[in-house]
């Protein structure tokens, strides 16, 4: 990264962040980022763990009431967390997602086809940012850290036990991820070299 990348991160990360976190619209959609890191999506508001921490329920308080936020997206977050703190991160967004509402998340896929790519991306790997890994999700696991704080899980990329890739359908103008099948410039000629485990959790309506 140059010092000019460099430069735009931190503003991203802090001083945009701020402003959009205390000047928000509340009678639009609201759509959050965590996680953001140097990613800017139009219409969606834009936090790192510099400006909204999200296993610490305070910092949830000082912007948003619970039941508030349409939709959470959060690319290549939860990896870095311990499964303990998964859960709690897990159980603040459902408090703080309208019914109805959901988080869409990508994290490294455990079943991936690749032993390229697991040693990439399991936790003490060779790929970027693998030494702070924490854990390696497959879908069986997220679906059920999910389930247990109440969201209903619907997987829409993944691999599965049998080295097998599913792809569901899924807008990107409900979250973008660039690291899917559907996105990743990596992936051409019909063949997955980098793919995230995507699901969306959805708050039910009750």
């Amino acid at each position: 990264m140059n010092i000019f990348q460099k430069i735009w991160v931190a503003f991203l990360q802090k001083p945009h962040s701020k402003w959009q976190l205390r000047n928000y619209a509340r009678n639009k959609p609201v759509k959050l980022v965590v996680g953001a890191c140097y990613t800017y999506f139009p219409g969606w508001i834009h936090s790192d763990v510099d400006t909204l921490d999200i296993l610490k329920k305070e910092n949830w308080e000082k912007y948003f009431t619970p039941g508030s936020i349409d939709i959470i997206l959060a690319e290549h977050v939860w990896e870095h967390l311990t499964p303990e703190q998964g859960r709690l991160g897990f159980a603040n967004c459902f408090a703080f997602l309208k019914p109805g509402g959901f988080l869409r998340i990508a994290v490294p896929d455990g079943f991936h086809a690749s032993p390229e790519y697991i040693e990439r991306v399991r936790p003490g790997g060779t790929g970027e940012g693998a030494d702070d890994h924490k854990l390696l999700y497959d879908y069986r696991l997220i679906t059920k850290e999910l389930e247990k704080v109440g969201f209903e899980v619907s997987p829409l990329e993944y691999f599965d036990e049998q080295k097998v890739f599913h792809q569901n359908p899924w807008d990107p103008g409900d979250g973008f991820i660039g690291r899917s099948a559907k996105f990743d410039k990596r992936n051409q000629d019909g063949k997955l070299v980098y793919t995230s485990l995507l699901v969306d959790a959805v708050k039910p309506v009750r």
